[in-house]
């Protein structure tokens, strides 16, 4: 399905470490008056087991085209967005580092809050990234998307 470009909106998949400030920037519009930013970090723990680190891999020309999916998405059900920012880290990631970035610019904060749960929720479902969970134990395994508990 071939969607719409919007400029503005800034996707990237990287090893290096991600930027809460450059996606704030990249969102920012006159436009907005509200800029939602969601950052999903490396935690420490999984159902109590102790982690270690995640190792995060991509198919990389696929995953940018589903965040510009999600874009259109997220215009197509909250049309007064201006600017979308979708971040994602692979490589080796150690505990409180960010793995993902996904910030929502629009003139009202409700539908800001809305678009960016929408998007990290349709992206771990939809987004060819995948994770590796190395335990304290030695074990690991590999960690399939999920929705959001409601």
């Amino acid at each position: 399905m071939q969607v719409p470009v919007y400029p503005d909106d800034h996707f990237v998949i990287t090893i290096a470490p991600l930027s809460f400030d450059e996606a704030y920037r990249r969102c920012e519009d006159e436009k907005n008056g509200a800029i939602v930013v969601m950052s999903g970090t490396v935690r420490n723990q999984t159902d109590g087991k102790p982690v270690k680190y995640l190792e995060y891999q991509a198919y990389e020309p696929m995953a940018k085209v589903v965040f510009q999916q999600i874009a259109h998405q997220i215009r197509q059900q909250w049309p007064d967005t201006n600017r979308v920012v979708i971040h994602h880290r692979v490589g080796k990631l150690v505990i409180g580092e960010m793995s993902v970035l996904i910030a929502v610019g629009t003139p009202h904060r409700a539908e800001a809050f809305a678009a960016c749960q929408f998007g990290i929720d349709t992206l771990k479902h939809n987004a060819p990234v995948w994770k590796k969970e190395f335990f304290a134990d030695g074990a690991s395994e590999w960690v399939q998307g999920c929705v959001a508990a409601q």
